[in-house]
């Protein structure tokens, strides 16, 4: 009979002294172990056995001292620790850690909104503090400043923004929105990034890079410490605003629609994220694909186009949202119509503009006006069953010949493996964010190893083709950093030698994102 689950190398006396000593800082009831930790703490969407990334217990720690506290109790015995922030980073893992074993440190419990600053459009926020509560706390103060919510507003803050998350409003781009992060080492110093690092610092959250090295980016996707402060630019509530997509009736119209659309970027016409949904990434929100096709494999092409028609979407649909005083929205808005309506067959639908007091209804995005929500969710009835997906998401130039060599061949592998192409394209200025979700039935073993595969092969097939990742779920990190080989992986030595000066015992989120310390290693590794 096998005993209980044990951090990589730590004995089971040294782990339950660990576990009475964190008990003593963060109090019995937020230390959780055993199966209880296991089972909720399980990955709800993974590609394959859940219990491949199991915890031995959690610690749901309330603020910073005592996080220094469970550092030092981490040193003491090696205990790894994987931190999340509110762990719903579905469809990437969740709040499952990389090295089965670890001791999850939840920070959810830390969910004070510290600062919202009206003038200068910011807010200072702890891990646990959602997209959720942001919006509702700018709304209660009746403060003029929308958050820019991610697919699913449940998450955290700082949790999305350390992982690059993106939104659709003009601020979209939620790394690029981050501004001054408080941090805690793996020596338990804590560490104040740009203007913070000045005592009383009057800028913290208005200038990121402070004075000499800037190391805000560094603590993005990484393991070098747990954040517990960050500042978030918010936009400023424009006068009103024009919800608006195109839909384009032809597969190969995506290369035309991607140069359109990129000198409309550029020169910030468009100022929101611009959204290129496939006909089944769309359809998948208001439909099952039973109601379309319930054959084997991939949906024909026949089957697309009449699902296409029957619902009044396109091939590919374009979704933007043009914001500020009505005169200059209307001359945004002509001047994109001007230059899309040269694409055969393109269809404009558009609301009428609003004054931003008023919210949208009907089909209008709600996240392009900073109104987070879970609609993104939709997505799971379309395969029916237990609804999971587990997500490929390269970067692409915003180049019509790169989107449709991406597309092309995550079609034809998906297609390959029995899996729709339910994927898109959000545009910034200089860069694409290409996202595609292998949807499947958890309950079916089988679906869920291909869809695993499937993750697997277009890595691979990406990284060929001279793409990478910018995210991805726990299986695949360390072959997602792999992808990054030139001289002959220098940036992963620079990494690993950061690594091991900053956290010498390895104990912070062993594995997050390729990153190893020199001991433990993963067994098999």
């Amino acid at each position: 009979m096998s005993g209980p689950l044990l951090p990589p190398g730590v004995s089971e006396r040294d782990f339950q002294s660990a576990l009475a000593e964190f008990a003593g800082i963060v109090g019995r009831d937020a230390v959780v172990s055993g199966s209880s930790a296991q089972e909720a703490y399980l990955d709800p969407f993974a590609p394959g056995d859940a219990r491949t990334w199991r915890p031995s217990a959690v610690v749901m720690a309330s603020d910073v001292e005592q996080i220094r506290a469970v550092l030092g109790v981490a040193n003491r015995f090696r205990v790894p620790l994987w931190s999340v922030s509110t762990g719903r980073n579905f469809a990437y893992g969740g709040a499952a850690p990389r090295l089965s074993g670890s001791v999850v440190l939840d920070l959810q419990r830390m969910n004070r909104i510290l600062d919202i600053d009206e003038t200068l459009a910011f807010a200072l926020v702890e891990p646990g503090v959602s997209y959720y509560d942001l919006h509702r706390a700018l709304k209660e103060r009746g403060a003029r400043l929308w958050a820019d919510p991610p697919a699913a507003g449940w998450g955290s803050v700082i949790g999305n923004t350390l992982e690059r998350g993106y939104g659709t409003t003009a601020y979209g781009d939620h790394a690029a929105a981050q501004c001054g992060m408080e941090v805690v080492l793996a020596n338990g110093d804590v560490v104040r990034t740009g203007m913070g690092a000045m005592s009383g610092s009057r800028d913290w959250q208005v200038f990121k890079a402070g004075f000499g090295p800037s190391y805000d980016a560094m603590f993005m996707q990484s393991n070098f410490g747990i954040v517990t402060k960050l500042g978030v630019w918010l936009m400023p509530e424009p006068e009103g605003y024009l919800l608006a997509r195109y839909a384009f009736r032809r597969d190969d119209d995506l290369e035309r629609v991607v140069d359109t659309l990129r000198p409309l970027k550029l020169d910030d016409t468009i100022q929101s994220s611009a959204v290129i949904e496939s006909a089944v990434r769309w359809a998948a929100g208001v439909s099952t694909r039973k109601e379309w096709y319930d054959g084997p494999g991939a949906m024909p092409d026949a089957a697309i186009d009449a699902m296409a028609k029957k619902i009044g979407i396109g091939r590919w649909n374009l979704r933007y949202c043009l914001y500020g005083p009505k005169t200059l929205v209307q001359a945004r808005r002509d001047r994109i119509h001007e230059h899309f309506s040269r694409i055969a067959d393109a269809e404009l639908f558009e609301l009428p503009y609003r004054e931003s007091a008023i919210e949208p209804v009907g089909g209008g995005d709600r996240s392009q006006v900073g109104i987070p929500g879970l609609a993104a969710f939709n997505l799971l009835n379309w395969r029916g069953g237990s609804g999971a997906h587990v997500d490929f998401s390269p970067v692409c130039a915003p180049r019509g010949s790169d989107a449709m060599k991406q597309y092309r061949m995550v079609r034809d592998r998906a297609a390959r493996y029995g899996f729709d192409y339910y994927g898109g394209f959000t545009a910034s200025q200089r860069h694409m964010h290409h996202a595609f979700a292998a949807i499947f039935d958890r309950d079916d073993a089988k679906a869920a190893r291909a869809a695993g595969a499937l993750i697997r092969a277009l890595i691979e097939d990406a990284g060929a083709a001279g793409y990478g990742q910018y995210r991805t779920h726990l299986a695949y990190m360390d072959l997602a950093a792999s992808q990054y080989g030139f001289n002959d992986h220098a940036l992963m030595r620079l990494t690993d030698t950061i690594k091991q000066a900053i956290d010498p015992n390895g104990i912070l989120s062993p594995g997050k994102q390729g990153i190893w310390p020199a001991h433990p290693k993963e067994p098999g590794r």
